[in-house]
C-alpha cells in the first residue's frame, strides 16, 4: 500500500484551499499557500540532491518554518529527523551521525550547537538556514521558498519510515524511534476524528473553525501529532506559541479563539497559578499527557475555567496516542482512559504473563501505533518488543471499568526497606497541600533502607510552609513507609523542554 504522511496536508489543501492553516502572530497561511511553499521547498531539496529515504534533520522552534520544512521533506519522500532545540552540540552531533542525516535545516537561534554539530559530521552535507544568513549555508530558507518549481508528493510505502524521534536517553545514549507513514497518519486521523467523541464509532472532526495552540514543542511527538498533524488532517488551524509561558499562552488563546489545548500538567497548573482570571472561554477540548496529571490540578482547572480535561497516554514509540479518556469520563481522575481504536493494551508481570484486573504490572501495547523499531539498535528493539508487545516501562493496572491507570514509571519506583513506594501516590497527596505549587518525589540512597523517600517542592506565590509541616501533612494521608522523611523546597523545579519535571536532575 502506498501512503505518504505528507498527503494529509496535500489532501487538506484540496478540500480547504482558502481555510487558515497556520497563524504566526499577524502572519497567516491558507492551506493553499502552505501546500505551495512546502512544494517549493521540496523542489529545492530535490535540486540539491535529497532523495527518497534520505534523512533530513530539523532543528527549529515552533513556527511556520518547522511545518513547511517537515512537509517539504515528506513530499520528497525523505525521513524527518526531529531534533530537540535545547540540546548541546555533542548531543546534536550524535543524532545527526547516528541517523545518517544528509541535510540540516537550522534556525540561527541555535547556531552555536547546530553549526558545531553540522561541521563535525561526515554524512550531513546540506545546510539550510532559517532566520538569517550564513556563509556556509547551502540555501537561505526564505530564498528556497521562492523556488519556481512545485514538487509532486513522492509515493512511499505505508511501512516506510517517515520520522525519527530520539528518546530522552535516561538509560544511555538516546535511541531513534522509527515511526512509519502509517503510524503517524492514522494517529493523526484518530486525534482529529475520534478523540473528542462521546461514544465508539462517532466522528467529531477537529476541522474548520477549530484552532489549536502549540504550547508543546513541535519537535516532540505530542506536539507533532496532537497539534500539527491532527489539526492539518481535518482542516483546522495551528496557532504558534514559540516557547510556553502561561501569560503568552492565555493571550494567544484569547486572541485566536483557540478551541483545543493539548498540554502537559505543568502547563495547566502554571496557568492556574499565574493567570487565574484568564479568558479561556473559547476552549472546548483540553488533553493532558506526557506526565501524570495531579487530580487536584485537574479539578481546579476544570472548575475555574469551565472546560473538561481528558487524560491521555502515549509514548514516542507509540506515535504517541495509545489511550484516552472519553468526554463523558473526564471527572474520573488518575485514569488515562481506554485504548484507541485498533490498539491492545495489557498489564504484564515480570515473567510476561497477563495479570488480573486491578493488579499492577508493566503496561504493554501492540497495534498500528507502535514504532517500526529503534534505528540501528536491533538488540534494543528486540528487548522493547518482547513477545510482540511494546514494553512501556510504566507501571499500571486496568480497573473494573476497563480504564488504564498509571501507577508510576518503573524506573521511578522506590524500594524502601523491601516495600514498594510509587512516587505518584505521594505526589497526589502533596498537591492537595494548599501551599504547594509543584512536587516531585524521588528515592535517594540510604544505608539502612536502601532508598529513602524524598520530596522536592516549590510553593505558590505568597505561600509558606516548612519541610517539617509538609512531612506531617503527608503522614496523615499515606502509610508509614511511604511518607517523605526529607523535604526540600526550591523556587522552581527543573523541567524538560516539554514541561515534564526532570526527576533525573533532582536525583543527580
Amino acid at each position: 500500500m502506498s501512503l505518504n504522511l505528507g498527503s494529509l496536508l496535500s489532501h487538506s489543501a484540496t478540500r480547504h484551499r482558502g481555510g487558515t492553516a497556520l497563524i504566526s502572530g499577524s502572519l497567516r497561511f491558507s492551506y493553499e499557500e502552505l501546500d505551495a511553499v512546502a512544494r517549493r521547498f521540496a523542489a529545492a531539496l530535490l535540486e540539491d540532491g535529497v532523495k527518497r529515504g534520505d534523512k533530513v534533520a530539523l532543528m527549529l522552534p515552533n513556527g511556520s518554518p518547522f511545518t513547511i520544512s517537515y512537509f517539504a521533506a515528506l513530499y520528497v519522500g525523505a525521513v524527518v529527523v526531529s531534533l530537540n532545540t535545547l540540546q548541546s552540540a555533542e548531543e546534536v552531533n550524535y543524532q545527526l551521525t547516528n541517523s545518517e542525516a544528509v541535510a540540516l535545516i537550522l534556525h540561527t537561534d541555535f547556531s552555536d550547537s547546530g553549526l558545531t554539530a553540522f561541521r563535525s559530521t561526515d554524512s550531513c552535507q546540506l545546510l539550510y538556514v532559517v532566520g538569517g544568513e550564513d556563509a556556509g549555508a547551502t540555501r537561505v530558507f526564505d530564498e528556497a521558498l521562492d523556488h519556481p518549481v512545485h514538487a509532486d508528493v513522492c509515493q512511499t510505502d505505508a511501512d516506510d519510515t517517515a520520522v525519527i524521534l530520539y528518546t530522552s536517553g535516561t538509560t544511555g545514549q538516546p535511541k531513534g524511534a522509527e515511526l512509519t507513514h502509517f503510524n503517524l497518519f492514522y494517529n493523526a486521523q484518530l486525534v482529529c476524528e475520534r478523540v473528542f467523541s462521546l461514544w465508539p464509532g462517532e466522528i467529531n472532526v477537529l476541522g474548520p473553525g477549530h484552532v489549536s495552540i502549540t504550547a508543546l514543542p513541535l519537535y516532540h511527538i505530542f506536539g507533532q501529532t496532537n497539534v500539527q498533524n491532527g489539526m492539518l488532517f481535518g482542516g483546522g488551524t495551528v496557532s504558534y506559541l514559540q516557547r510556553f509561558t502561561a501569560r503568552e499562552a492565555v493571550e494567544i488563546i484569547a486572541r485566536d479563539r483557540v478551541t483545543f489545548f493539548p498540554a502537559v500538567p505543568t502547563m495547566y497548573f502554571a496557568i492556574l497559578n499565574e493567570c487565574p482570571n484568564a479568558d479561556l472561554s473559547s476552549l472546548r477540548f483540553c488533553i493532558a499527557g506526557g506526565a501524570p496529571m495531579p487530580a487536584q490540578v485537574k479539578r481546579e482547572f476544570s472548575e475555574r475555567f469551565g472546560v473538561r480535561i481528558q487524560e491521555g497516554y502515549g509514548l514516542t514509540e507509540t506515535s504517541p496516542l495509545a489511550t484516552v479518556q472519553s468526554l463523558d469520563q473526564t471527572s474520573k481522575c488518575g485514569a488515562i482512559g481506554k485504548p484507541i481504536a485498533g490498539i491492545d493494551v495489557e498489564i504484564h508481570d515480570d515473567q510476561g504473563c497477563r495479570v488480573a484486573t486491578g493488579e499492577s504490572g508493566e503496561i504493554v501495547i501492540r497495534g498500528h501505533n507502535v514504532m517500526k523499531g529503534y534505528y540501528k539498535r536491533e538488540a534494543d528493539t528486540a528487548d522493547a518488543m518482547r513477545g510482540g508487545w511494546f514494553h512501556s516501562g510504566d507501571i499500571g493496572h486496568i480497573d473494573e471499568d476497563g480504564d488504564v491507570v498509571i501507577v508510576d514509571r518503573k524506573k521511578d519506583m522506590i524500594i524502601r526497606g523491601g516495600y514498594n513506594v510509587y512516587p505518584r501516590e505521594v505526589e497526589e497527596v502533596l498537591y492537595t497541600h494548599p501551599a504547594i505549587r509543584e512536587a516531585a518525589v524521588i528515592g535517594v540512597p540510604d544505608e539502612r533502607y536502601g532508598e529513602e523517600v524524598t520530596a522536592v517542592v516549590s510553593l505558590k506565590p505568597g505561600a509558606s510552609a516548612s519541610p517539617r509541616e509538609i512531612i506531617e501533612f503527608c503522614k496523615q494521608h499515606v502509610a508509614a513507609y511511604k511518607y517523605p522523611r526529607k523535604v526540600e523546597i526550591m523556587d522552581e523545579l527543573p523541567k524538560t523542554s516539554t514541561g515534564k519535571i526532570l526527576k533525573r536532575a533532582l536525583r543527580d
